[in-house]
């Protein structure tokens, strides 16, 4: 989708870029434009390979809070969802502060396989099944602090960060008057009546909080596998039931999901009570980054109505629960 925040980088500028990264200038160049955020092309270089370059928001661009050094975080999360046998896209080079585009940069192995939201693979059932093994591998990389230690949005305690990265979202809207389906201060007071329920999470875990079909490629050279899950830079720590609110976005987490099924061949999760109350708190926060994000990208409103209509629905069941 188009947005204000991706950059328009001239050929010239690719080539150069690749040159001081990798030692290998760039023969051909095709942005990639499903992602939401950051500028993405896919190039192919002297020596034959194809990578791909992210690139992020100028750095004077005013972004979200969270939304600070996301490459960073995207860079750390590479590295260690790989070492957790995680499949992901290799990263070649991560530049941070480039002296001469500014901002920050990643250089990532190109893959070669088809994302989940443009096929119609036979065994959907099997892959999401897949899925869920991978994603409680991802979800069992554990931490030091709870929250965005890149944007500094942190807490020592789950519930701390939770409020800190709610708070934060919603004093975004400040800046970006955001049309919400209750005052600001109001859906503060209710996330915050429930917020013990989020002391059931003691200890700090990698949550990729982005896993929808369109970054998840898959191999569909043979029996339909996941090749590579992609786009990491809205990960957090914190709990891993907050890993179900994209998967299932708009909809549910049901019990006889295949998507839960693979989790729990890799870990137990138990779905009772509060674990549903902590799902809707999850619910929530994600329904708020997709309608306040919108301020700072302007999406085209062709595009986004869809998602504002839908994500403005889901908040509000989401905090009538919670209420």
């Amino acid at each position: 989708m188009d947005s204000r925040t991706k950059r328009r980088v001239s050929p010239g500028d690719l080539d150069s870029l690749t040159r001081r990264a990798l030692g290998l200038g760039v023969t051909r160049s095709t942005e990639l434009t499903d992602g939401f955020a950051n500028a993405v092309w896919r190039l192919a270089l002297d020596d034959g390979r194809e990578v791909v370059l992210k690139l992020a928001p100028p750095p004077e661009l005013d972004q979200l809070s969270y939304e600070r050094h996301l490459l960073r975080m995207e860079a750390a999360v590479c590295e260690l969802a790989a070492g957790a046998g995680v499949p992901v896209a290799t990263l070649l080079h991560a530049g941070f502060d480039d002296p001469v585009l500014g901002g920050d940069y990643l250089l990532l192995g190109a893959l070669d396989g088809v994302p989940w939201n443009r096929a119609r693979p036979d065994g959907e059932d099997d892959l999401r099944r897949e899925l869920g093994r991978h994603l409680a591998a991802l979800n069992g990389i554990t931490g030091e602090v709870f929250g965005y230690p890149h944007a500094g949005i942190i807490g020592s305690t789950w519930r701390e960060a939770y409020l800190a990265m709610v708070g934060a979202l919603l004093g975004d809207t400040e800046r970006y008057p955001t049309p919400l389906p209750l005052p600001a201060v109001e859906i503060m007071a209710v996330v915050a009546a429930v917020s013990p329920v989020l002391d059931e999470v003691t200890t700090p875990h990698l949550v990729h909080f982005d896993v929808w079909q369109g970054n998840v490629f898959l191999d569909l050279t043979g029996p339909p596998r996941i090749q590579a899950i992609i786009d990491h830079e809205r990960a957090f720590w914190g709990d891993p039931l907050a890993e179900f609110a994209t998967p299932t976005i708009f909809g549910e987490l049901r019990e006889e999901d295949p998507l839960l099924a693979g989790y729990r061949e890799v870990t137990p999760l138990d779905l009772t009570a509060a674990a549903r109350t902590r799902l809707d708190l999850y619910r929530a926060y994600l329904y708020l980054i997709l309608l306040v994000e919108n301020g700072p990208r302007q999406y085209p409103e062709s595009e986004y109505a869809r998602y504002r209509t839908l994500a403005t629905a889901g908040l509000s069941e989401a905090l009538d629960r919670l209420r």
